[in-house]
């Protein structure tokens, strides 16, 4: 566990906890890690939420598939983000979305019941522990109304945009890359491959935004 301390002193969960007891209170939580390779679902639609996840190296991504296979992507979770904590704290029977990752990754899983449940030996920052998933459950739900505020737009071009936009904001530059590819983007926004790719072309002639591959600059006057 120790060679994961770094990026685990960046995840909000651990948040004001010393090195040290971030080590103790892991093996006080029975954390244990897993390798996801390229594609392989780490949590299936459908299951019982159980597990708090942390991306300690990799990527990984929240996904929905709808009836006819129409593929969703919720979220991009990046190391030392956290996934599952919504659904494993309301115990859901039935998990309404699926996580996979996005490339080979080493994941950390928790008990949820281990976290909420304060130990017999009483850990000392476990409080604190606590403290930091609501602030976690906070910050993602206020990420989920960004989203709807992204998707909910009329246009092709108003999504693009609006999420572009708010991208800028999260870096604090006009310039920066997004963790999806043109698919993945066009999933994330819930619009076709080939209506976005001919948009964001239109946009490129409009003198809105540079881009290529996944580096984006929105122009000055834009902003």
């Amino acid at each position: 566990m120790r060679r994961f301390i770094g990026i685990l002193k960046k995840c909000i969960l651990f948040k004001g906890i010393e090195e040290d007891e971030i080590l103790s209170m892991l093996s006080c939580l029975d954390a244990r890690v897993v390798d996801a390779r390229k594609g392989e679902y780490i949590f299936s639609e459908g299951e019982a939420a159980k597990y708090v996840g942390i991306v300690l190296t990799g990527e990984a991504q929240i996904v929905r598939n709808d009836f006819f296979g129409n593929r969703t992507i919720v979220a991009a979770i990046m190391p030392g983000e956290l996934f599952g904590e919504s659904f494993a704290c309301a115990e859901v029977e039935e998990l309404p979305v699926s996580v996979a990752a996005s490339e080979n990754s080493e994941i950390m899983l928790i008990d949820c019941k281990r976290i909420i449940t304060t130990c017999s030996s009483s850990c000392r920052f476990h409080n604190m522990i606590i403290h930091n998933l609501l602030q976690v459950l906070a910050t993602k739900n206020l990420a989920f109304n960004k989203k709807i505020e992204i998707t909910s737009k009329r246009t092709t071009r108003d999504k693009l945009m609006t999420y572009l936009l708010s991208q800028a904001k999260i870096h604090g530059s006009s310039s920066f890359e997004i963790p999806f590819d043109r698919q993945e983007l066009a999933d994330y926004l819930g619009v076709e491959r080939s209506a976005m790719s001919k948009e964001i072309s239109r946009m490129k002639d409009d003198g809105l935004i540079e881009c290529e591959r996944s580096w984006f600059k929105v122009k000055g006057d834009v902003i």
